[in-house]
């Protein structure tokens, strides 16, 4: 793969970066939900976090394989696998097997709040990986805006969660596996980049999604014994359908496309992540819209922080210098 190929701009979303940024965001928007629509499906059918995550990313998968198929410049799903298959296939199992099956397994021990902050702590490792892996350097304002972001969610850590987690060691190990997903998803985020650049950003969401639920569903049903019949989805309640449906078509097939093809785009992918703190903000929105949640008052506090934070370091550019060294 040459790096011209890797880098060149492409699309809309290269040429207008504020549409690659609001992608993004709209990505986050719909990963703010996903614990929610995961615990509804959990409680309505007893079916264990593993097992969800197949249902996902099988069908989700699936669906960001027709849409690349109804896709100009999309619909050669087999190149990317011919030319760069080996690069590939091991990131999906990597940022789609084993990231989500985290994600997913978590929530079977961990609240949604906890799982929503401790996911949130990617952009931390974006940033870290990103200096490593590309020799992108951490700026001040990124740095100063992710400690002030990362103090936020702090706040909501120590609203009443971290006196659980003192007292309850299943919410410790639903916390651990959420941690290990933000890892794995961030090495993926910044391994596929180029590979995005390349291909597009729903080709290779396809090519990764879909063989990424395949390993799921092998290795929920090498581990766990449980062989998820996906074609038994209309034998559940109707409730369980419509989750099932919303978790794999809204929150994996067209929030995966927003969120990795926008952070692709970005010409910033670091600042891009940054977004992933308002996460938990988003995530008290709907569940006061939703489920009548009041936030408390520490959860208000941290949620102006982080929002503060991802709006600094979204302004930071446009500040002067002279300003900047004051």
């Amino acid at each position: 793969m040459s790096s011209a190929a890797a880098t060149r701009p492409q699309g809309l979303w290269h040429r207008h970066p504020w549409i690659a940024y609001l992608a993004v965001f709209l990505g986050v928007a719909g990963h703010a939900s996903s614990e929610f629509v995961a615990k509804v499906i959990s409680n309505e059918t007893a079916i264990a976090g593993p097992e969800v995550s197949v249902w996902r990313f099988v069908l989700g998968g699936f669906g960001l394989v027709v849409l690349a198929l109804l896709t100009p410049g999309q619909r050669d799903l087999v190149k990317p696998i011919r030319e760069n298959g080996h690069r590939i296939l091991p990131l999906a199992l990597l940022g789609v097997t084993g990231a989500y099956l985290l994600f997913h397994w978590s929530l079977d021990y961990a609240t949604v709040a906890q799982v929503a902050t401790m996911v949130t702590t990617a952009p931390i490792f974006v940033g870290v990986l990103n200096l490593w892996i590309n020799k992108q350097a951490l700026s001040g304002a990124k740095i100063v805006s992710g400690l002030g972001a990362l103090a936020g969610v702090a706040l909501l850590v120590t609203d009443g969660v971290l006196a659980r987690l003192a007292g309850d060691a299943s919410s410790l190990l639903g916390v651990l596996l959420a941690m290990g997903c933000a890892l794995l998803l961030s090495i993926y985020l910044i391994l596929i980049k180029p590979y995005i650049g390349q291909y597009g950003a729903m080709r290779i969401s396809a090519v990764t999604m879909f063989p990424g639920g395949i390993g799921l569903w092998l290795l929920v049903g090498l581990a766990w014994g449980d062989w998820v019949d996906v074609f038994s989805l209309f034998h559940l309640s109707q409730l369980a359908v419509v989750a099932i449906l919303v978790l794999a078509l809204y929150n994996t097939t067209l929030t995966q496309f927003l969120w990795v093809g926008g952070l692709a785009a970005v010409p910033d992918i670091t600042r891009g992540m940054y977004l992933f703190f308002l996460k938990p903000a988003v995530a008290a929105l709907l569940a006061l819209i939703f489920l009548g949640t009041v936030p408390t008052t520490w959860q208000v506090l941290a949620i102006m922080v982080i929002t503060a934070c991802v709006f600094l370091e979204a302004i930071w550019d446009k500040i002067s210098p002279a300003a900047r060294n004051g």
